[in-house]
């Protein structure tokens, strides 16, 4: 229930901020500029070469559409229920990296390529396929906000699961697995038109972010990966005012020492002192008892 108020509220913001087309489309440019100067301008070649192949980008778009939202909320069901010691640290991240992404919207709107002007070569695939799902484009682009592209969430969320899941699990094969999604979702926004490049690296900084915030609230350990005891197990610890009394240890043994006498045993006039044998404990087993020897 909380997750999905809080997506709510996400998305109420997140719709609401300013949309600023002029700036958008000039903080595009820029980006653009940008990734040419650094030589990593590659989206509108992606964007091309996915786009002549119909079912490839038609599953591109569907999967833009779904995954993002629904791989998110099966990562935080499965935390709950199997990892329920990991489920609030791990949330308190996704909860702070979302919010540090609603103030990138807000403060730095910007137009993904598939909305720059047609003379830079984006193709619109959700628009030009018909898919259906997306909000970004077509029939229900007035019901979001078109120039929140920085961060993309679809790969700080994405990338946010792929930790959770590699924190908690112990098979290489499942982190391994886990850290491919969001390589695959940076290729899907790029194909898509969606996003740049440079929107993947915020997504990624605001979610070193979210899990430095949850780190300095205390909700995120250091070595958040194998429980010991019941938390390996996937149970949550016992809270110590709920276990049962420690039990009780026994009454140390006692012990008693028997008084040297200084003379012979028998003889008149011996006189008790300190005890060279070593103490004798008193309901112990020690072996028998020691005899004094008889004087003829």
């Amino acid at each position: 229930m909380l997750v999905a108020v809080s997506y709510w509220v996400y998305s109420l913001v997140r719709n609401f901020v300013p949309e600023q087309e002029r700036t958008a489309q000039a903080h595009a440019r820029a980006v653009l500029s940008l990734q040419e100067s650094l030589g990593i301008a590659v989206e509108r070649r992606i964007n091309q070469a996915a786009d002549s192949v119909e079912w490839l980008i038609v599953g591109m778009n569907y999967y833009y559409a779904t995954l993002h939202f629904g791989v998110t909320i099966g990562v935080l069901v499965w935390l709950y229920l199997r990892r329920p010691h990991r489920y609030r640290p791990l949330r308190s991240a996704l909860f702070a990296t979302t919010g540090l992404a609603l103030i990138g919207y807000y403060f730095y709107p910007l137009a993904p390529p598939r909305l720059m002007p047609e003379s830079y070569g984006y193709i619109d695939t959700v628009v030009k396929h018909g898919t259906w799902g997306s909000m970004a484009s077509g029939d229900m682009a007035n019901l979001s906000n078109q120039y929140a592209a920085m961060p993309s969430m679809h790969i700080g969320w994405s990338l946010w699961c792929a930790l959770a899941v590699a924190l908690v699990v112990r098979r290489t094969w499942l982190r391994v697995a886990a850290l491919c999604y969001p390589l695959a979702t940076l290729v899907v926004i790029v194909a898509t038109g969606n996003h740049f490049l440079l929107d993947a690296v915020g997504g990624t900084v605001c979610v070193g972010l979210g899990f430095g915030v949850a780190r300095l609230l205390g909700r995120l350990p250091i070595g958040a990966g194998r429980g010991t005891g019941t938390e390996a197990r996937g149970q949550a610890p016992v809270p110590a005012t709920q276990r049962g009394p420690e039990p009780e240890q026994g009454p140390e043994p006692l012990t008693a020492r028997i008084p040297r006498q200084s003379g012979a045993p028998g003889e008149a006039g011996a006189r008790p002192g300190r005890s060279e044998e070593p103490p004798a404990t008193v309901g112990a087993d020690s072996g028998p008892r020691p005899r004094w020897s008889e004087r003829a």
